[in-house]
C-alpha cells in the first residue's frame, strides 16, 4: 500500500517525545474535564457502583430448556438495561485470543515508520489501514490515539493489500478469529431476536439482507499520556455497528454513560466486552439500547483494544423498527435510513423525545450522540 503523508505527529511520537504538556488540540472542551478522572482511581471505587453485567454464555445452547432459557433472559436483560456487557464462556479459545493480541502488540511496536507503510488517506476517504483520527469528530478535537482498522469478513470484501506482513501470525490469528466472533453473532443476534418475540433468525436477515454481515476490525493504540485528566482516547460516542466485540490488554478505559453518570469498566479476565450498537437499537424500537460510551487514557500504562464491528451493508438495508416492536402504546421512534446515512450522521440525534436522555445537564457534554460515522469503538 502506498503510504500518504501524517498531517501532524502520531500519537505514539509525541508520547515518547517526553512532552510534559500535551498539544492544545487534544485538550478536551472545558463542558467535558470536570467528568474526566484518574482511570485507575476509578477502577478502584467500581464496587461502590453500578457495573456492567458479566454473562456467562455456556449455557446458551443448553438442551436443557429451563437453563437455556436463564441464559437468554440474562442477555436480554442487560441487552434492555445497559446495551453493554462483558461475556464470558463465549467458545472463543484464550489461544486464539491470545494470538490475536500478541498479533496486534507486535504490530504496534514496530516503528512508525514501518507502521506509515500501511497508513490511510481519510482526506480521500480510504479509512482502511493505519491512522490517527482527524479533528472531524463532535468536538472538533483529536483523540489520544493511533489505531489500525481494515475489513476482515467477507473474505471478498477484504483487502490483504493492507494487511501487515509482520507479525508471521497477524493474517492467521486475526482470520480465524473474525470466524468466531462472525458465529458468536449469529447465537447472539438469535437470542435477542427471541428476546423480542421472533423467529431466531429474524434480526440476523433484518442485519444481512441478502448480503453476509461486514466484520470491521480496529486495534485501538492508546499511548501513555502526560495530561490523562485533559484528553480521551476515544470521545463519547455509540456505535453505529450492529454489535461491538471488544478484547483488550487489561488496562482500564472504558467508560459508558449509565444512569446520568460515567460507570467505569472493569477488567474481567477471558472476557470479550460487547456492545449493542445502533442498528440494533433502531431495529428494536429502542428496546435494546446502544449506550453512550468513551475512552479514558493514563500516564502509566499503554492501553490496546481489539474491536470487531459487525455491520449491514451500507446502502442494501433500510434501518427502521421492525412492525413487531411498534404500537398504539409504541410508536416508532426512528425514522427510516439507510446504513450509509446513519453513517454520515444527519439523521439520528438522541434527544429525549426519541430515547432515554443520555445528557441531563451535569456539565458532561453528552446530549447528543456522537454520530460522526467514524469506528470508536474501546
Amino acid at each position: 500500500m502506498v503510504a500518504t503523508t501524517a498531517p501532524m505527529p502520531r500519537v505514539e511520537e509525541l508520547a515518547r517525545s517526553e512532552l510534559e504538556t500535551i498539544p492544545k488540540d487534544y485538550v478536551r472542551p472545558q463542558e467535558e474535564l470536570k467528568s474526566i478522572r484518574d482511570i485507575f482511581d476509578e477502577e478502584k471505587s467500581i464496587d461502590e457502583g453500578p457495573q456492567l453485567p458479566t454473562i456467562d454464555l455456556e449455557k446458551i445452547d443448553s438442551s436443557d430448556e429451563e437453563t437455556r432459557k436463564k441464559c437468554h433472559e440474562e442477555v436480554k436483560k442487560a441487552a434492555m438495561e445497559w446495551g453493554v456487557m462483558h461475556l464470558v464462556n463465549h467458545g472463543i479459545p484464550e489461544e486464539l485470543t491470545s494470538r490475536v493480541k500478541a498479533a496486534g502488540k507486535e504490530f504496534f511496536e514496530l516503528p512508525v515508520e514501518e507502521k506509515e507503510k500501511y497508513a490511510n488517506d481519510q482526506a480521500s476517504g480510504n479509512v482502511q489501514g493505519y491512522g490517527s483520527k482527524l479533528a472531524n469528530n463532535a468536538s472538533g478535537q483529536l483523540e489520544w490515539e493511533d489505531y489500525f482498522f481494515h475489513c476482515v469478513l467477507p473474505e471478498d470484501k477484504r483487502d490483504m493489500s493492507i494487511w501487515p506482513n509482520y507479525p508471521p501470525d497477524y493474517i492467521a490469528a486475526t482470520s480465524e478469529y473474525a470466524k468466531q466472533v462472525r458465529g458468536l453473532a449469529t447465537k447472539i443476534l438469535s437470542v435477542l431476536s427471541i428476546g423480542l418475540g421472533l423467529e431466531q433468525d429474524r434480526l440476523e436477515k433484518e442485519v444481512c439482507g441478502t448480503e453476509d454481515l461486514i466484520l470491521q476490525m480496529k486495534i485501538n493504540f492508546y499511548p501513555k499520556c502526560p495530561q490523562p485528566e485533559l484528553a480521551l482516547g476515544v470521545e463519547a460516542h455509540t456505535d453505529v455497528s450492529a454489535l461491538t466485540f471488544i478484547l483488550h490488554n487489561m488496562v482500564p478505559g472504558l467508560q459508558v454513560f449509565y444512569e446520568g453518570k460515567w460507570v467505569t469498566a472493569k477488567c474481567v479476565p477471558n472476557s470479550i466486552i460487547m456492545h449493542i450498537g445502533d442498528t440494533i437499537e433502531i431495529l428494536s424500537n429502542g428496546r435494546y439500547k446502544s449506550i453512550l460510551h468513551r475512552g479514558l487514557v493514563n500516564k502509566d500504562k499503554v492501553r490496546i483494544s481489539w474491536a470487531v464491528f459487525c455491520e449491514p451493508d451500507k446502502d442494501k438495508i433500510v434501518l427502521q423498527p421492525l412492525p413487531e416492536t411498534v404500537s398504539e402504546a409504541e410508536p416508532p421512534r426512528f425514522t427510516p435510513r439507510t446504513f450509509a446515512q446513519h453513517l454520515k450522521g444527519e439523521l439520528f440525534r438522541k434527544t429525549d423525545s426519541d430515547g432515554d436522555g443520555d445528557g441531563d445537564g451535569d456539565g458532561d457534554g453528552v446530549d447528543e450522540k456522537n454520530m460522526d460515522g467514524n469506528k470508536s469503538s474501546n
